[in-house]
């Protein structure tokens, strides 16, 4: 079975000193880095998502309520949307941006940046637009390259790791969450959202 890794939204802004900090965001860059390293034979692909806000509109509040509307974060362009150092992106075979103008928290919602681009978030803005090569949604990389199963890690767990992997059941994939590699934002929330996604037939890896 073609298995691939997808790593959620693991960018400076969701880490600690960003502008919507996770706690033990850095750590998980940190140890998917050895985990990538270590497992890379149980992995044919290795992907990851990118918030990359242009003007997603009420997703962004001078007064946020935290549940439907946030501070600003993961602008295009800028050193918040950018990878975390301590994430290697060097195995990653594709980025999948998501939410320039509009709340978007699945990957199944973003769409591949140009291959020619190193994942750092200094893209060029608009650049996969102006692109010659087909917009692809990361549904249609994974189905392009036969993969059956994913696995899931990333930052936070109660947001977009959950509609990323509740996305992934949705579209007929296997689907298994690297809990160790996976932080939240609130922790009580969290906790639902795994007992959510094993209910829904996530494997949880712990």
């Amino acid at each position: 079975m073609t298995r691939a890794l997808i790593i959620v939204d693991v960018q400076n802004d969701f880490c600690e000193g960003g502008s919507l900090a996770v706690d033990g965001g850095a750590t998980v860059a940190a140890d998917l880095s050895d985990h990538m390293d270590e497992q890379s034979g149980t992995y044919d692909y290795v992907v990851a998502t990118q918030d990359w806000h242009v003007d997603p509109g009420p997703h962004f509040s001078d007064t946020p309520d935290y549940v439907d509307s946030w501070p600003v974060h993961c602008v295009a362009g800028t050193r918040g949307a950018e990878f975390h150092p301590d994430l290697d992106t060097e195995g990653i075979d594709a980025v999948f941006r998501k939410g320039q103008f509009e709340a978007a928290y699945s990957g199944f919602e973003g769409v591949k940046g140009p291959d020619d681009e190193v994942p750092s978030g200094e893209q060029k803005l608009g650049a996969a637009a102006e692109a010659d090569e087909p917009v692809l949604t990361l549904d249609d990389w994974l189905r392009e390259h036969e993969v059956e199963e994913v696995v899931i890690a990333g930052l936070a767990a109660d947001h977009c790791v959950r509609a990323t992997a509740l996305d992934a059941l949705q579209a007929g994939y296997t689907v298994s969450l690297l809990t160790q590699l996976t932080r939240g934002v609130d922790v009580e929330r969290t906790a639902d959202t795994l007992d959510e996604l094993e209910a829904a037939g996530v494997e949880l890896l712990r």
